[in-house]
């Protein structure tokens, strides 16, 4: 079964970098105002964000190839979701532009490791 988890091989560390994505969302919530809008949207988008990275943990205990690609595929898919939460709290001004930016780019690129993982593992699958 193929490891998402980096080492000294070079490889990314997905599992570390979508825990730490989860953080920072967690740790963001001081800028999200009270109002009822504004938590609704936080509360859809804390569920995504932080659905990233478990996920990614439960990939690594995967019963088969075939359930680590489901896993991994709905981390993309939640990483998607919190992408899109993000730049719509960028676009709406509810939190400001550059508390986010970094974020946001983060979740780019949490997106694009996780399609790589996703694409790699089915081929690996494929060719059996």
């Amino acid at each position: 079964m193929q490891s998402a988890e980096g080492s000294e091989s070079g490889k990314i560390d997905i599992v570390g970098r979508t825990y730490t994505f989860a953080l920072r969302i967690a740790r963001i919530r001081k800028a999200v105002p009270s109002d009822s809008a504004s938590h609704v949207l936080w509360r859809q988008f804390v569920r995504s964000g932080t659905s990233v990275g478990a996920n990614v943990e439960e990939a690594q205990s995967a019963q088969s190839p075939k359930e680590f690609v489901r896993k991994m595929n709905i981390a993309l898919s939640e990483s998607r979701e919190a992408y899109y939460w993000l730049r719509l709290f960028r676009d709406s001004s509810i939190i400001d532009e550059q508390r986010l930016n970094d974020l946001i780019d983060e979740a780019r690129q949490i997106m694009r490791i996780l399609g790589a993982i996703v694409s790699t593992a089915r081929k690996r699958m494929e060719n059996g």
